[in-house]
């Protein structure tokens, strides 16, 4: 049996209300919900939240919201993993044990239905505990920059500065969008970002993460050019 959980609590200081805001006209989490749903892959969708507001959209797009999260669980220092093992607990508790877990976030527009297709085989028919998403970096970072106290810029990596873009290694960065996982891998704290994890790669036009308003709108004009070259965002 297959879980689906979308974590979302109800504080977010940077973007108020972040989980429900209106994004291209619905509220950014019925994303999420919608494509948990649509992929048929999860025998139950459950959001895990603290707020009431934000249980109330969760069910009016499908999802069920069987418990309030505890408050211990709930501040901007809990971690996705505790948010998950919580749920799976809980269900276990109600007599209903899973097999696989996919995290969903609740500010995640851009998840497809075939990804999540996509990754639930790779894990279902691996050894690994994990398989979640991922994108390449747009830029070399072995060439990053930083500005230092005197708003001088300095190489990280001077000893990349002059190499040819195409002989570095490529490198890629949490896409911040799904993450599938064995129950019992969540349950026992195997580490995420090891070898227990398989990359399920993105294109990079379909990752955007969401944190400042800056983001949003860049993210909503992203998701709006994204629909019109696919004629839907599932």
């Amino acid at each position: 049996m297959n879980l689906a959980v979308i974590p979302a609590r109800g504080g977010s200081k940077r973007i108020p209300r972040k989980n429900i805001k209106l994004f291209a006209g619905k509220p950014i989490i019925a994303y999420s919900i919608e494509s948990a749903r649509a992929s048929g892959l999860f025998d139950r969708v459950i959001v895990s939240t603290d707020d009431e507001e934000i249980a109330t959209v969760a069910r009016q797009y499908g999802a069920d919201v069987p418990y309030m999260r505890p408050a211990h669980l709930a501040d901007d220092r809990t971690g996705t993993a505790d948010v998950v093992k919580h749920a799976l607990r809980w269900c276990q508790a109600q007599s209903e044990p899973f097999d696989l877990v996919c995290c969903l976030y609740a500010t995640a527009p851009f998840i497809c239905v075939q990804d999540l297709r996509r990754a639930e085989v790779m894990l279902r028919t691996s050894a690994h505990g994990y398989a979640f998403s991922v994108t390449r970096f747009p830029f070399a970072i072995q060439r990053a920059l930083r500005i230092n106290a005197n708003r001088e810029i300095e190489a990280i990596h001077p000893e990349h500065m002059f190499t040819r873009s195409q002989d570095l290694e490529e490198a890629f960065h949490d896409a911040g969008q799904f993450y599938w996982g064995r129950a019992q891998a969540f349950l026992d704290d195997v580490p995420l970002f090891s070898h227990a994890s398989l990359a399920v790669e993105l294109p990079q036009h379909q990752v955007q993460d969401i944190d400042t308003p800056a983001d949003w709108l860049r993210a909503e004009l992203m998701f709006r050019a994204w629909q019109t070259g696919n004629g839907s965002a599932a």
